[in-house]
């Protein structure tokens, strides 16, 4: 029986859990009050996911250690530097292969579908907060040092996903309400279920073919917000959807009076032009494939978000 180490109880890191605990391996779930599902596989453990020596003694015959945490989206700056520098020394000191679940902010504004090749050029603050990360795990990589590999996803769905499709527009689609979105209803944009991440974060963690470079989460074609309200308003039996576009100076403004309004601004780019991911090398290496968006939904609508300010990934 396998050991695995998550740090992270949010929808990644708990999807993780519960995979790996179902296939039969032993999980330790790390998260400040030691937080996470109810199986005989899954030890909570409460610890300070800053503290290397701690880490490293949970990681101690562990396989992987995976990266599932989310600090609060207004210190990502303060809080993710020691954080990444605790798991990678950690990982560093036991031998597990460091599982990092990221997001896309560090490709910046694309024009065209973002691959694993596509540059990372950030143009905000937790963008470059997330390509300092990467780029200092994968120094060690590279110097032999630690074996890392990284697994990025767009905006989430599925059961306990908080983010702008799983808080402004599922609900209000399902019950026929109005929507109000930051965001060109028409942009073509990528979603992410979180089981599909978690998939692909265990799939990672043990195929060496992975090492030493980021993956992106098998997602369904692109669907615009206008598009995925549709479908839920359908699932739901809802009249169709009437969307008003909330325009971006509007956000900026409202960014001077709600601290959530100011955290979102700097990446809403990603929802007034084209935002795509391309899976396709994940699926071509490892033959990982998205669950069905309608399956996804249907999860989505049936359970509780998360609390918190909408984010991608964690």
């Amino acid at each position: 029986m396998s050991t695995h180490v998550i740090v992270g109880a949010g929808p990644v890191g708990v999807a993780t859990a519960r995979l790996l605990a179902d296939q039969g391996c032993r999980v330790r779930l790390v998260s400040r009050r030691g937080r996470g599902p109810e199986h005989p596989a899954v030890e909570r453990i409460a610890a300070d996911a800053t503290d290397a020596d701690r880490l490293t003694a949970l990681a101690q015959g562990a396989v992987a250690l995976y990266n599932c945490a989310n600090p609060a989206y207004h210190r990502w700056p303060t809080d993710w530097p020691p954080i990444a520098a605790a798991l990678l020394a950690a990982a560093e000191r036991t031998g597990a292969v460091l599982v990092t679940a990221g997001n896309l902010y560090g490709y910046g504004p694309v024009t065209a579908p973002m691959t694993e090749r596509t540059p990372l050029r950030p143009n905000s603050v937790k963008g470059a907060v997330r390509v300092r990360m990467w780029t200092e795990a994968l120094a060690a990589d590279q110097a032999g040092r630690v074996r890392v590999t990284e697994v990025r996803g767009s905006d989430y769905l599925g059961a306990g996903a908080h983010s702008a499709a799983t808080t402004l527009v599922l609900p209000r689609a399902a019950t026929g309400r109005r929507i109000v979105v930051p965001a060109d209803p028409d942009a073509p944009h990528s979603w992410t279920y979180v089981g599909d991440m978690a998939r692909t974060l265990v799939t990672v963690a043990t195929d060496e073919r992975a090492w030493g470079r980021a993956w992106h989460a098998p997602s369904p074609p692109p669907l615009s917000v206008r598009g995925l309200a549709v479908r839920v308003a359908t699932l739901a039996g809802a009249r169709p959807p009437r969307i008003t576009r909330l325009p971006a100076p509007v956000l900026t403004l409202g960014g001077l009076a709600s601290r959530e309004a100011r955290e979102i601004r700097e990446i809403a780019y990603q929802f007034y032009r084209p935002f795509v991911l391309d899976s396709t090398a994940v699926t071509e290496t490892f033959g990982l494939t998205c669950t069905p968006l309608d399956d996804v939904l249907a999860e989505s609508l049936a359970a509780p978000t998360a609390a918190g300010p909408p984010t991608p990934v964690r």
